[in-house]
């Protein structure tokens, strides 16, 4: 029997709530503007114990804008960045819930390292002496999948739901999944993204133990996130959610959706190499970013932006570069090339999630984000990164990629959307 043709997969909503801004067009509005969400760490007592000092955190967010306050206290700030990056991707889609089939409607939300402040709350309660105490809610509170359940129940859908956990790679995973569903016709609509809270002493005391967040900035944090330059020594912390509206193109025209562009591909793929370190050579990360062009049936001279992971780490960016190199041969050196990360600094599991929503926003804008703090070139890291201001280009092709711990791969393609 003949298999059914795939169908196609457009956005048309964008949330987030980001270091920079508490919605997705403010947050880009600034990113355009090269403004830094970086600043010292308010949230953890004690900070100046720890070699990092910076961070970037949400301001003025209150959970209680999206939650009643019972349901703030039992769930964690993963959570409620999540239910607020979805509400605001359903107004941005204009998708009316109650003229929907529910049971076609589904959230896949991913949350790299999950509940890490109840984890941290909780263990306290438990060494205070009195095991009792410890709250019935902590284990539904830390479980990554939870950010996607309340989803879920606070819109009201029934679709598939379950949680993608790659690390930093699970934003753009959780997006990758959704799209097979909607291609396979399993779903009309998918809530997808990733979201992350983990700025307390725990987690960054675990980060800091790896040596792998960056040092030597703590007097001057907007500079310490620095994606490709050479005085890049480690990675910013940041926190937030970013969830894109994903739909078929069939149920997109029924309603008459504004859609921002098509998502042509998702590709991924494994180093093997080492559970943190990315393969220098970045043959592996090279071959996600063939497998995904070759999907979407692009030719890699078609590509007019790369949103690049970019971490400010030595060795990730390393990766990254050696990898256009080798898909993109002599062209590598004309491509345009971003990291948003010395902005919002890294937001882990919610980073995949944000950074294809402004790939969606460059096509439909004409808009390229710029990589701050790049002042010092380094010679191993020699491409066009949009060094510090950004840059008008029409961008038909749009290529979004991200590394995770475990040696995890991922490349998303968005192309602008031609009937």
């Amino acid at each position: 029997m003949a298999r059914a043709p795939l169908h196609r997969v457009v956005v048309t909503g964008l949330g987030a709530v980001t270091p920079l801004a508490l919605n997705f067009e403010a947050s880009w509005e600034a990113l355009l503007a090269g403004a830094c969400g970086v600043g010292p760490v308010t949230k953890i007592e004690g900070i100046e114990r720890f070699p990092c000092q910076v961070a970037a955190e949400l301001k003025d967010f209150h959970p209680s804008d999206y939650l009643d306050p019972k349901e703030v206290r039992r769930n964690d700030p993963f959570t409620h960045y999540a239910v607020a990056a979805a509400r605001m991707a359903r107004d941005d889609g204009a998708v009316d819930l109650d003229r929907c089939d529910r049971s076609r409607v589904g959230v896949l939300i991913g949350s790299g390292v999950g509940g890490l402040q109840t984890i941290e709350s909780q263990s306290k309660v438990l060494h205070s002496g009195n095991p009792r105490m410890v709250s019935p809610f902590t284990i539904p509170a830390l479980i990554s999948d939870m950010a996607g359940g309340v989803v879920a129940i606070d819109l009201g859908v029934h679709g598939p739901n379950f949680a993608a956990v790659s690390a930093c790679t699970t934003g753009a995973h959780a997006i990758g999944e959704a799209y097979h569903f909607l291609q396979l016709g399993k779903a009309d609509i998918i809530f997808s993204g990733g979201t992350e809270g983990g700025i307390n002493a725990f987690g960054f005391a675990a980060f800091c133990a790896m040596r792998a967040m960056a040092t030597g900035f703590n007097d001057d944090p907007v500079r310490a996130s620095r994606p490709f330059d050479s005085r890049r020594n480690g990675f910013v912390m940041g926190e937030g959610a970013g969830v894109l509206v994903l739909e078929t193109l069939e149920n997109a025209l029924l309603r008459n959706a504004r859609i921002y562009c098509e998502l042509a591909a998702y590709a991924a793929g494994c180093d093997a190499n080492h559970i943190t370190a990315p393969d220098l050579s970045g043959e592996r990360l090279a071959t996600v970013l063939r497998n995904a062009l070759e999907e979407a049936e692009i030719a890699p001279e078609e590509v007019d932006y790369v949103s690049a992971h970019g971490t400010s780490t030595p060795y990730n960016d390393l990766c990254e570069t050696n990898a256009y190199k080798l898909v993109f041969g002599k062209r590598a050196k004309e491509l345009t090339i971003s990291s948003i990360k010395g902005a919002t600094g890294h937001m882990l599991g919610a980073a995949g999630a944000v950074e294809a929503a402004v790939c969606a926003k460059a096509i439909a804008t004409g808009k390229i984000p710029p990589t701050i703090n790049y002042e010092f070139p380094d010679p191993a890291c020699d491409l066009d990164y949009t060094a510090n201001k950004m840059r008008e280009k029409k961008v038909h092709v749009a290529l979004s990629d991200n590394l995770g711990f475990g040696g995890h791969n991922v490349a998303l393609i968005l192309r602008k959307f031609v009937p």
